[in-house]
């Protein structure tokens, strides 16, 4: 008897909102009228959007790769794998072998798109598990100093060291501590958060349970937003599986010590990115930014220490507790080690996740990886960090993604998301956009988020139809200084930064003259 085909197909929102599930059933299908035996396992991304729905047929070890697909394309598809000498016209060859993919060091993705994300045998021989194996060896002190060690920063978007947060939360006495994961992904062309989950959940639920054993915190929260449903579906399939196999409940890996983990559901407020307007989310209040001090990881969820990071964050942490702080250090550049995953996503010929370590250059990642603009035309401008980051023109591209030299810039690297436009961007339009996006988000506790963005609106306007159009220029600094040093949280206070840039860069969309961009 024939051996079963092995098939691979993408169970990620990507791959099925462009109709993965459908080729998933014409594939079972025509494979049953055919009486062929095929196994069809359902994996996460492998990042390269532009080809999905993308499937895989393992042989002689190795997967070949066909996309994008249709329904239509099933049964051809199924006539060249059965005739080893037929070749289909949407095979792109081996599929790590893409350049998209093969450049890329991945140490957060190395198993989305290859493995069963809810089968816990499978990601343990793919090396799951190995850094919490090595947690449990050590003492939570330890853990935490070799966080530190490794230079890992938060990925969410401050960027503030991991290890600082962890000893942080661990050496404060309290009788119940809390992990709590960010999973609230809001922000315009990113997407990396979901994929992992979609695709790697043990991987989170792993790092979690090392966070936990670090801290001494026994209950953890997945704060998921609630556009995710396959995500919600995946992350409690697996957690539920996770506490059968011994891997989350009261006795964690036989390490005598507790963590227990529950998804919890936002409901689609932006500002609940914000982690004090989160934790207010989580216990059942208004989604509304909390005054500093206190800190989360002294006073957070109800009162008690409280460890804050994003998914990519606690994603991080698996590997460097298998292999060390120091192998983690060595990627990147700087205060910026380890890796990234970029999220190259607008007007964009190859859009999709790429993951590498930090140090790559903006134009790399646009023109090269990236493949320009999918229109053709030349690349004008693109937004990094989310709908309140930078707006950066291509005199810039030879920067290097990298904190401190993004800062530099007046941008920030963010959470890896990368936004392009062609030259028909209108740079006035977007920086209203941006106040227009604080109007609709901001959770309105204080007077300069509330207020300034509404009046940056018609300050904005008034630019546009040359009314005041001097005196209003003016007027739109002093605003943007005032939301900057006056805003309670990050979301007023970075609302100016991608009207300021766009200013800054393209003046001529603001009726001055065009300054010299300069690659300063």
């Amino acid at each position: 008897m024939a051996e079963a085909l092995k098939l691979f197909l993408p169970l990620d929102s990507v791959a099925v909102s462009l109709g993965a599930n459908e080729v998933a059933g014409a594939l079972l299908a025509e494979a049953a009228q055919r009486n062929v035996d095929i196994q069809l396992t359902r994996t996460g991304s492998r990042g390269m959007h532009w080809l999905e729905p993308l499937l895989e047929v393992e042989r002689d070890g190795e997967r070949l790769g066909f996309g994008p697909l249709e329904e239509s394309d099933v049964g051809g598809l199924l006539d060249s794998l059965l005739d080893s000498k037929a070749k289909h016209a949407k095979s792109i060859g081996l599929a790590e072998e893409v350049p998209f993919f093969k450049n890329q060091t991945r140490l957060i993705f190395a198993r989305c798109g290859v493995t069963d994300p809810l089968c816990l045998d499978d990601y343990a021989a793919h090396g799951g598990l190995a850094g919490l194996d090595a947690a449990i060896k050590k003492q939570g002190a330890d853990i935490c100093e070799e966080i530190l060690a490794s230079g890992l920063r938060g990925r969410g978007g401050a960027g503030f060291p991991a290890g600082i947060k962890w000893k942080t939360v661990a050496q404060a006495e309290s009788d119940q501590k809390y992990i709590v994961c960010n999973a609230d992904e809001g922000d315009s062309g990113t997407f990396a958060d979901r994929m992992i989950m979609e695709g790697d959940p043990y991987l989170l639920i792993e790092g979690m349970a090392i966070a936990g054993l670090a801290v001494g915190a026994t209950k953890g929260y997945i704060y998921l937003r609630s556009e995710y449903p396959i995500a919600a579906n995946i992350l409690n399939d697996a957690i539920a599986k996770a506490e059968t196999a011994g891997l989350l409940g009261d006795n964690v890996r036989g390490s005598g010590k507790a963590f227990h983990l529950q998804v919890f559901i936002g409901a689609g407020a932006y500002i609940c990115g914000e982690e004090t307007s989160l934790l207010e989310s989580l216990e059942g209040k208004r989604g509304e930014v909390r005054a500093k001090p206190p800190l989360p990881a002294l006073e957070g969820l109800f009162g008690k220490p409280t460890l804050v990071h994003n998914v990519i964050t606690l994603c991080s942490v698996p590997v460097i507790l298998e292999k060390e702080a120091e192998f983690y250090r060595d990627f990147g550049m700087g205060k910026s080690t380890g890796t990234m995953p970029f999220q190259i996503a607008g007007n964009v010929k190859h859009g999709g996740l790429y993951e590498t370590a930090f140090g790559v250059t903006l134009g790399e990642l646009v023109e090269t990886i990236g493949g320009g603009a999918r229109t053709g035309k030349p690349v004008r401008a693109v937004q990094i960090g989310g709908p309140l980051g930078a707006y950066l023109p291509p005199s810039l591209f030879h920067l290097p993604m990298d904190y401190e030299a993004m800062l530099a810039k007046g941008a920030g690297v963010g959470h890896g998301g990368i936004v392009i436009f062609d030259e028909s961007v209108d740079l006035l339009e977007q920086a209203r956009y941006a106040f227009e996006f604080c109007v609709e988000e901001s959770c309105g506790k204080c007077t300069p988020c509330r207020i300034g963005s509404v009046r940056g609106v018609e300050v904005i306007d008034r630019i546009r139809g040359r009314i005041d159009h001097d005196d209003n220029l003016v007027v739109l600094d002093d605003l943007c200084e005032l939301m900057v040093d006056g805003s309670l949280c990050a979301m007023g206070g970075m609302t100016p930064i991608p009207v300021q840039s766009a200013l800054k860069y393209f003046p001529e969309d603001f009726g001055l003259r065009p300054a010299k961009q300069a690659a300063e």
